[in-house]
């Protein structure tokens, strides 16, 4: 009993302290500390302590995404010294009305994600021209973050067809393939779509009506009109990183990443080498942005490490997997509290599958109902506060604090995904 009061009052002190704006570095091994102490894990002594373990979970997610997270960033500082970005979202603004600027930060985000970019690096890559576009247009950028999480981790990150790892990770234990019932899937994803959209736009026009603007901070780059590339100087070292990621994804996994990033960043230096401010200070503040983004979410990553070891979080998982009645309930159930206990979809999915895979199929489930309803459970409740990819949209990239910004992620990447995996559920059961 001590065990899981300490990991649910762990769990609910890092979200609060994470809404508080307490540095996640303290925050998260403190409260990974609360969870090891009341479920008897030693700090530094014996078999499993919590000093090696939390430092497992820390140093093994920096060393598997420290290159993405490093091209990520060093891409989406030179979309911003060079101006690229600033001319994408004037041009955008100009064709398209400033009335369309969320949706366009969406569709980029959308179709990176749904062409195999990680989350993270979509995040990298696209804040620049969403600054741009919400600054041309006099939104308030505390729901850049927002925009940002609904077009990467909603409606195309758990979709049929999808590369990302959370459509393919039930493959391995299903026997399925990616566009597993995807014509449930493809309902959810317009639904999905349709409602986040709608209701972003609803909480920014709410917003502008109680007379919030864009509000200018000290980092943000100013660039001179006369300084301004090509539109398609910005655009086109994006189509390369969508293009090498997606052709590149089956053969070479994860390393596609970097090679497609790579390939990113350098011909984005080829075509807008001139139009760099201070090459040498983008560098550095891409550098060192990388490391305050992947430090944070390792911290966080950490804690989850921590919460997988003790006893309790194990006997939530055995419960969790034997829930009783509709066993796509049970599924989506298991998969949503586990991801959300340990902030990480993939991680849901991972822990809960090869106890679920083989539970429910024995029971006759359909693998490819059972693949979808599992593939959406795990984003939804891995978006809370405290998850690393909210933590370093949030923070790291757009500047922003949890009381200002997160409000609106929860509604579009926690509520939207909820009310979409209950839609597939209805559907199997209905057809």
């Amino acid at each position: 009993m001590l065990s899981l009061i300490g990991l649910i009052g762990g769990l609910l002190l890092l979200i609060i302290l994470t809404i508080r704006g307490m540095n996640l570095f303290i925050a998260a091994p403190l409260c990974a500390l609360v969870v090891a102490l009341t479920s008897g894990i030693p700090v530094f002594i014996g078999e499993v302590n919590f000093v090696e373990t939390y430092m497992q979970g820390f140093s093994g997610f920096i060393a598997s995404w420290f290159f993405m997270f490093l091209l990520g960033s060093l891409f989406g500082k030179f979309m911003e010294d060079t101006g690229a970005a600033d001319a994408v979202a004037k041009a955008i603004i100009k064709r398209l009305g400033k009335q369309h600027a969320v949706a366009a930060v969406v569709i980029a985000c959308a179709i990176l994600t749904y062409g195999g970019v990680s989350v993270f690096v979509v995040a990298f890559s696209v804040y620049p021209m969403a600054l741009s576009l919400f600054k041309d247009a006099n939104l308030p950028r505390r729901f850049i973050p927002a925009a940002l999480a609904f077009g990467s981790v909603t409606f195309t990150m758990t979709s049929a067809g999808s590369p990302e790892i959370q459509n393919w990770i039930p493959i391995k234990y299903l026997g399925t393939s990616p566009f597993a019932a995807w014509e449930v899937s493809l309902v959810v994803a317009i639904f999905m779509a349709t409602m986040g959209f709608w209701w972003i736009r609803k909480m920014i026009n709410k917003a502008l009506a109680n007379g919030e603007t864009f509000e200018h901070k000290e980092h943000d780059p100013e660039i001179a009109e006369r300084d301004y590339p090509h539109p398609l100087t910005g655009l086109f070292p994006l189509l390369v990183v969508l293009v090498l990621s997606f052709s590149l994804h089956e053969a070479l996994q994860q390393m596609a990443l970097i090679v497609a990033l790579g390939g990113g960043v350098m011909t984005l230096i080829i075509i807008n080498y001139k139009y760099f401010h201070n090459f040498g200070a983008a560098v550095t503040l891409g550098t060192t942005g990388a490391l305050i983004a992947i430090g944070n979410t390792a911290a966080v990553v950490g804690f989850g490490t921590i919460a997988k070891s003790t006893l309790a979080f194990q006997q939530a998982v055995e419960i969790m997997t034997q829930i009783p009645g509709n066993e796509l309930i049970g599924a989506a159930i298991a998969v949503s509290v586990i991801a959300g206990l340990t902030g990480s979809a993939s991680g849901g999915q991972a822990i809960a599958l090869p106890l679920v895979g083989p539970h429910y199929m024995d029971q006759g489930v359909d693998p490819e109902q059972l693949h979808r309803i599992v593939s959406i459970s795990s984003g939804a409740l891995d978006s809370l506060p405290h998850n690393g990819y909210v933590v370093t949209t949030i923070r790291a990239i757009c500047h922003e604090t949890h009381q200002r910004a997160y409000w609106a992620v929860g509604a579009l990447t926690v509520v939207v995904p909820l009310i979409g995996l209950s839609l597939a559920i209805a559907l199997f059961n209905w057809f």
